[in-house]
């Protein structure tokens, strides 16, 4: 294990984001390291039905909005002080990828679901940041 100066957290914003942050905070807390946190909204395009769907722009925007205000509200529920909060739009592994080195982190944390069956097969997050981030990962193993 290296000596960390910036942690990347990658919260999903579900009941089990706690244990991401806990493993982060405790990482964080060993090697002094700065935390930033991070949630991707997933870019939904939807297609024009007429003049009563509210474009997609302004959805993209409220779902960010929203997004702000959730991880923010986890991150002090969770005691993490002095970090910085990040929501971005896109594609989640792509913009993961661009935050870590925008952010020169050391150490990227997040979530890994047991899988079982055909799920196996299917390419997840964790999977892609793994084998394309230029720097260490820690997989919390979600319970």
């Amino acid at each position: 294990m290296g000596e960390y100066r910036k942690i990347l957290l990658l919260l999903d914003l579900s009941e089990r984001s706690e244990q991401v942050v806990a493993a982060g905070r405790r990482m964080a807390a060993l090697s002094g390291a700065s935390v930033v946190a991070l949630h991707v909204v997933e870019y939904v395009p939807v297609e024009s039905m007429g003049e009563s769907l509210i474009p997609s722009v302004q959805i993209e925007e409220e779902l960010v909005k929203r997004s702000r205000e959730k991880l923010e509200e986890l991150v002090l529920h969770t005691g993490l002080e002095r970090t910085i909060c990040r929501v971005e739009a896109g594609n989640t592994k792509a913009q993961i990828l661009r935050v870590a080195e925008q952010e020169r982190a050391d150490l990227i944390v997040l979530g890994s679901r047991e899988r079982h069956g055909l799920a196996i097969l299917v390419n997840f997050t964790e999977d892609t940041v793994l084998h394309a981030a230029h720097c260490d990962l820690l997989a919390v193993r979600l319970k």
